[in-house]
């Protein structure tokens, strides 16, 4: 659980129902902007692959079906009634019928391509949207991760791009269609006759200009609606991780408690826009019923006046019918919109977000190293006037060992980020065979890098696929040679299935020990000329650790080191011993020599052996 959100929950815990208020995430602010056709533009631009693939076709069968729709009201009213029904002409109203009839089936068969072809490309975009969101976030630094918690980051990578599904498999051409028919209805109520069209949409001014005032607090509801749903799966994945902890404090009733807050503000929220959303149907309603009154009223006068016939009239309220739809569905689509904005600016956001650790324009490959490492004068900050190292300077030849003890926050694991450029310096440099590693290429820096932690991640798979994780070509014959060489390859033997046993999310079928034990054979598969152990047998029991010294021989000969521990036994073969203290150098050199200096190293083994 993260250090921010227990201050926020043990200061909420005092102060009762205001807790679920100060539960903000950082990055969950509200964005107050207006709407942006920049973005909105932005956000269709993922549509341009597929134009020509099948556009085309949409738009063939957008205007074969709105043709056909256009045309029927015309054949009911003014060929039907005034034409074939009112002097009795049977057969022209056989022909009307068998018409209309077919331009039914083809508006049907029309809509069906459209709506097939429509949410192919749909999903298309979607895929297209969520692959380019997860390859941008696998780029950015460890700050990023820093600041927000997992949750946040999940939720854009699948609720706030889920939510864009509606408007591009079929909302987006379904309001090109009603803006056609819209303008295809006006032009023919005017061309019938112009008096009555005009007395008919003389209302739709007054209803955009209604229905304008509602759009920014529809928006902005909207927006609210997404970061109360960011800040509940921020919770939740912080809760399941945390599960362990919770029920061995017993605080299962405090987190409950806590989850139902975000749970009512959330629907409290939802509440709230989805009110605002439903204006808009009620809006139009009343708008249409106004038009429809007006229709009645004046086509009946002009009726009198000889100005029109029945057919006509029927005709009229026919198109008025279809009039009114595709401006209600011209609402629900612009609140679709303000839905899918919300969710793109909050998709953008992270889109546009820049690593603050990248490549330079003329950065260079790292060719193959020999390993030598130097931190001058380094100098680091987390946030600006907190100094994590204070002018640091550690120089490792190719090969050697090195050790790096302190206390906690001391600066050990800062040094170690810095190494593998997880983080740059603020001051000083950190080069490899002489070369600033801000110069190279990422990837070729950090493929010639291994990393072992305390806390090893185990992705869902086979054990197999774990190990290979250091080296995706290797053979299965390498796999079983780097888990020999670290000792497990007889607990991996004992397993179901041996080398192919499916082990669960984060290993949780394995021991602390034998999660460890895959790590250590998935770096040695990966065979870099740059070791480094964070606090990697802090889990290991005495047993296994003893076989873990032998393997680590292998594993660490012809390769410079950087070793990580609490546990002093590890490391009293290193080549030298540096001992940090906030952020300082206080001692360094061999074990040897160090635990016959009455300093800090002498006195954490000491404290070591007083608790053996």
């Amino acid at each position: 659980m993260s250090t921010h959100t227990e201050e926020v929950k043990s200061k909420s815990s005092v102060q009762g129902s205001q807790k679920h208020e100060r539960f903000i995430y950082k990055d969950d602010d509200e964005i107050d902007k207006a709407f942006n056709w920049k973005q909105f533009a932005r956000l269709f631009s993922y549509m341009r692959p597929y134009a020509k693939q099948l556009l085309p076709l949409i738009i063939l069968m957008t205007i074969l079906g709105t043709i056909t729709k256009l045309a029927v009201p015309y054949l009911t009213g003014v060929l039907a009634i005034d034409k074939a029904i009112k002097p009795g002409n049977l057969p022209l109203l056989y022909t009307v019928t068998a018409s209309v009839l077919g331009l039914y089936v083809l508006q049907w068969a029309a809509n069906v391509y459209r709506i097939k072809y429509t949410n192919i490309i749909g999903q298309k975009v979607i895929y297209d949207i969520r692959a380019s969101l997860f390859t941008h976030i696998q780029k950015l630094s460890f700050n990023f991760f820093d600041k927000r918690p997992a949750g946040s980051v999940l939720v854009r990578v699948t609720n706030d791009v889920n939510s864009l599904q509606d408007l591009f498999t079929g909302g987006a051409v379904n309001a090109v269609i009603d803006c056609v028919q819209l303008t295809g209805i006006i032009i023919i109520l005017l061309l019938i006759n112009w008096k009555l069209g005009l007395a008919v949409i003389l209302t739709v001014p007054v209803m955009f200009f209604i229905s304008t005032k509602l759009r920014q607090k529809i928006r902005m509801a909207w927006q609210d609606v997404r970061m109360k749903n960011s800040r509940i799966n921020s919770h939740l994945n912080e809760a399941i991780q945390g599960i362990r902890v919770t029920q061995a404090y017993t605080q299962e009733k405090e987190n409950m408690k806590f989850f139902d807050g975000l749970n009512k503000a959330s629907l409290k929220s939802w509440n709230r826009a989805s009110t605002m959303n439903q204006t808009f149907g009620p809006l139009i309603d009343t708008t249409g019923g106004v038009g429809s009154m007006i229709l009645f009223w004046y086509g009946a006068h002009l009726i009198q006046q000889g100005e029109v016939t029945v057919g006509l009239l029927v005709t009229f309220a026919n198109y008025v019918g279809n009039f009114w739809d595709p401006i209600n569905r011209l609402g629900q689509m612009y609140n679709q919109v303000l839905v899918a904005m919300a969710s793109s600016e909050r998709i953008f956001e992270f889109l546009d977000e820049k690593p603050n650790i990248d490549d330079k324009p003329d950065a260079k490959p790292l060719p193959k190293i020999q390993g030598s490492v130097k931190l001058e004068k380094v100098v680091f900050e987390y946030e600006p006037g907190r100094q994590a190292l204070k002018g640091i300077d550690i120089e490792a030849k190719a090969g050697q060992s090195i050790a790096l003890v302190g206390h906690t926050g001391s600066g050990k694991s800062t040094i170690i980020n810095l190494l593998s450029r997880f983080y740059d310096v603020t001051q000083g440099a950190v080069k490899i065979d002489g070369i600033d590693v801000r110069d190279v290429k990422l990837e070729t820096l950090r493929a010639q890098i291994g990393i072992v932690l305390q806390d090893t991640f185990i992705f869902s798979g086979t054990i197999r696929d774990n190990i290979r994780f250091g080296r995706l070509d290797a053979t299965d014959e390498e796999i079983e040679r780097v888990a020999r060489a670290v000792d497990a390859h007889e607990f991996i033997a004992a397993l179901p299935a041996g080398y192919d046993t499916e082990v669960e999310e984060r290993g949780s079928a394995l021991s602390m020990g034998q999660r460890q034990l895959l790590s250590f054979a998935r770096a040695l598969l990966a065979d870099p000329r740059i070791l480094i152990l964070d606090e990697a047998t802090a889990s290991i029991d005495t047993e296994t650790e003893l076989k873990i010294q032998e393997a680590l021989k292998v594993l660490l000969k012809g390769r410079t080191s950087f070793i990580v521990a609490h546990r002093l036994s590890t490391i009293r073969h290193a080549d030298k011993i540096i001992v940090l203290d906030h952020g300082e150098i206080k001692e360094q050199g061999t074990h040897e020599e160090l635990i016959h200096h009455e300093g800090i190293y002498n006195g954490l083994v000491e404290a070591q052996f007083r608790f053996l």
